[in-house]
């Protein structure tokens, strides 16, 4: 059974920095890829970020471009996001997604939250002063 654990989420103050994870068990990293998903209160679910299994490839939402960063540090079973110069607007509850077993579940498809199998439970972000 597929379990992804999401953790350090909090609260950060406006232009400040913060780091989430997501543990990943019952398949490997080396053959599914990762996405980043948030989604704010009255919002739809946003996907913003995914690590290719494939090649390694990393993907971003153009809200998120230059600010985040997506890895996989030694090739682990964990995919962490870092989060910098954060705004108000970056409030949400963030969730960590694997695609379905198939093909192409080692490639970033796209950012709809369908093509997405497994899913966290998620980690609250919260940016404010």
């Amino acid at each position: 059974q597929v379990h992804l654990v999401e953790s350090g989420g909090g609260l950060v103050q406006p232009g400040g920095s913060l780091g989430i994870s997501c543990a990943v068990s019952g398949l490997s990293l080396d053959h599914y890829a990762v996405a980043w998903f948030r989604q704010a209160p009255g919002k739809e679910r946003e996907g913003i970020s995914c690590i290719s299994a494939f090649d390694g490839s990393t993907y971003y939402a153009d809200s998120v471009k230059d600010r985040f960063t997506i890895s996989r540090p030694n090739a682990k079973n964990t995919v962490n996001l870092q989060m910098n110069s954060l705004k108000p607007e970056d409030t949400g509850v963030y969730f960590c997604a694997t695609p379905p077993p198939g093909g192409l579940s080692d490639y970033c498809v796209d950012f709809r939250p369908e093509s997405f199998g497994s899913w966290g439970q998620g980690t609250q972000v919260t940016v404010s002063s």
